[in-house]
């Protein structure tokens, strides 16, 4: 199939998923796929007595949630904490600068774009010629040679009707340079360090994995086909059919990865690291549902409010729920039906303890 075909399926694709899932929404329709699959067993872990389809279903459901939100507080924290910019405002600064590969060319500058004969050019006389690459970038009065020109996907401008147009590549002033992006949505308004995409979605494969009992897919094949003029939305295409496939969940992980960077959307420098925080993510959040599965919440009984310490927030539920009796009295920590001074004993032996 066309390279061009295959790269803007999958930046399409994996962007917010086939329907605007969102990232970790996308994964769910994953989930939902694999679990409607008619080989697919449902056993925690692949392993022991098969489960109802509702039982099943809302577990799987509460691990993939869980895991989701781990990996969005994880990634947004790396985020919020390194504030890294995008490859939109990075290449523009870059292209304005000038060019950084020989000082005796014009515009040059320590900190502008790395010339690449047939990518990435300067704008000369002879350049925009008549009949030559770069003629339509000339500019009033020619005050464009010296600029920096890229060959790359045009943009939305060269898109009137997303039905029929398509932008296509041709030679543009890298200063305008877009990622391949819907118009409307042209990159994300949060910082680029780490790929949330990255990190989503190896947590879920991670998650997958273990909730499964198997690192491939139903089958042996996971796919996806996004129809020949049908499938991309700002601009027409494929133009022919694209048929995604991926034998395990990690193969899928890994294409929403470079999905990003043949978008346009994140430098590598922003993918790795957030593979291996889900290589993390993923099987934490697998234990705790295993716990929960099996009665257990995880961290401390003495953290009432599960806020992670057991501290006088603690101490306080239990007092306003003192003297409660029943299997629904969330202060009794000892479980004995009662909240008593049995449960406030355990709560001071616990003080300050992380959960």
């Amino acid at each position: 199939m066309p390279r061009g075909d295959y790269t803007r399926v999958l930046a399409e694709f994996w962007a917010d998923g086939p329907d605007s899932e969102t990232p970790p929404g996308h994964w769910f329709t994953i989930l939902n796929d694999v679990m409607d699959h008619p080989e697919f067993d449902r056993r925690i872990g692949g392993v022991g007595e098969v489960l109802g389809e509702l039982e099943y279903d809302v577990k799987a459901y509460l691990a993939m949630g869980g895991c989701m939100h781990d990996a969005a507080i994880t990634a947004w924290g790396v985020k919020g904490w390194y504030d890294y910019v995008r490859p939109v405002s990075v290449v523009r600064w870059m292209a304005e600068n000038g060019q950084r590969t020989d000082p005796k060319l014009a515009n040059y500058h320590p900190q502008g774009l790395r010339l690449l004969p047939g990518l990435v050019e300067v704008v000369t006389e002879e350049t925009i010629a008549s009949g030559e690459r770069h003629e339509h970038l000339a500019g009033d009065g020619n005050a464009n040679v010296g600029k920096i020109a890229a060959f790359c996907w045009r943009g939305p401008e060269f898109i009137n009707d997303p039905e029929i147009d398509t932008a296509g590549c041709g030679w543009t002033l890298a200063e305008m340079w877009w990622p391949y992006q819907r118009p409307t949505f042209v990159t994300p308004n949060f910082a680029g360090y780490v790929s949330g995409h990255s990190t989503f979605s190896r947590a879920a494969a991670e998650l997958m994995t273990l909730m499964t009992g198997s690192e491939y897919f139903p089958g042996g094949l996971g796919e996806y086909l996004a129809r020949r003029g049908q499938f991309l939305v700002f601009e027409d295409g494929p133009s022919v059919d694209v048929r995604l496939q991926w034998v395990s969940y990690r193969d899928a992980s890994d294409q929403c990865s470079l999905s990003r960077i043949w978008g346009g959307i994140h430098p590598p420098a922003d993918d790795l690291p957030g593979r291996l925080m889900g290589l993390v993510i993923g099987p934490q959040a697998w234990d705790l549902a295993v716990q929960l599965y099996e009665g257990g919440g995880g961290g401390c009984a003495e953290d009432i409010n599960g806020d992670g310490v057991v501290n006088a927030a603690d101490l306080g539920s239990l007092i306003g729920n003192w003297g409660c009796t029943g299997p629904d009295c969330v202060a009794d920590v000892n479980q004995d039906g009662i909240v008593n001074s049995a449960d406030l004993g355990l709560v001071i032996g616990a003080w300050n303890q992380d959960c």
